[in-house]
């Protein structure tokens, strides 16, 4: 593999690495708060990228104001997710399984009705592409890149710099002990759940600008952001960044140099081995 041959795949691999974490970090705060793996969350992605498409095409939105807009709406929807369907279950493992899978099959469902089975293209961001050095780089990855970066360190402050933050923490760390101290553990969760959507809706947004939307495309998304949790650790956010990043580029690297089939070959290898000297994930903990 020559020099620009690498370094091309690095920057498409960090590209689809910071997607992979913005759909792994809404699973990280919804599993830390409520115990819950969410397995609709694919399908919300899914729902994002829709949401978006059909602002830019049938209401001539700009991208730029259809992202925070379809981020809005599918986080207003985690509200209603949060409250009919897994608040009951909160804590509640097997139940709550069997919940995200129905919820998963049912809006998987609806988009076929609602939109079809045909790929839509919203269209590109920003025309053109960028070249250094003989490098190439679309100006949508570069972008997505940019938006992740500002997007997880937005997140990381709310975390550890705000009250709402730390008493999303401390319901990570013990639900109980945290509403023994008057924290309100159903409107944490429903702001855990909201955030967590939002941030699926984006990364399904951008991945819609890059390649296409379709019914079907929550399904990787899901795979994708369930295999960078495990290998970063379940619940930990530095985990979900650093396992964004492995994944990314293990499927940046490894399909020019094998295939596509090996990457995710190699990618699940990566996993495994990790398990087998941490199994708790890079950052998990007791």
């Amino acid at each position: 593999m020559s020099l620009i041959l690498l370094a091309q795949s690095l920057l498409n691999g960090l590209a689809a690495g910071w997607i992979y974490i913005l759909v792994a970090l809404g699973l990280t705060l919804v599993f830390g708060i409520m115990n819950i793996v969410q397995f609709a969350h694919g399908e919300i992605y899914m729902l994002g990228a829709y949401c978006s498409y059909f602002l830019i095409k049938l209401y001539g939105f700009s991208f730029w104001e259809a992202l925070p807009l379809s981020a809005l709406l599918v986080g207003l929807l985690g509200i209603v997710l949060e409250r009919f369907f897994f608040r009951p279950f909160r804590g509640r493992f097997e139940p709550s399984i069997i919940v995200a899978v129905g919820l998963m099959l049912l809006l998987q469902t609806i988009a076929v009705v609602g939109f079809g089975t045909d790929t839509k293209s919203m269209g590109g961001i920003i025309p053109g592409v960028l070249k250094v050095s003989g490098v190439t780089l679309s100006w949508d990855r570069l972008l997505a890149i940019l938006i992740g970066i500002i997007l997880v360190a937005g997140l990381l402050f709310l975390i550890k710099k705000t009250k709402t933050g730390q008493a999303m923490v401390a319901i990570s760390q013990d639900p109980y002990a945290a509403s023994l101290q008057g924290i309100d553990v159903n409107r944490i969760s429903a702001f855990a759940m909201v955030i967590g959507c939002a941030l699926a809706a984006i990364a399904g947004s951008l991945m819609g600008s890059i390649f296409s939307t379709s019914p079907f495309m929550g399904t990787s998304a899901i795979t994708k952001g369930i295999a960078v949790i495990i290998l970063g650790g379940l619940g930990s956010v530095p985990g979900a960044v650093v396992g964004g990043f492995i994944l990314g580029l293990v499927d940046g690297l490894v399909p020019p140099l094998l295939s596509s089939t090996m990457a995710g070959i190699v990618g699940f290898g990566v996993i495994i081995l990790v398990l087998l000297l941490r199994p708790r994930g890079l950052f998990g903990h007791e």
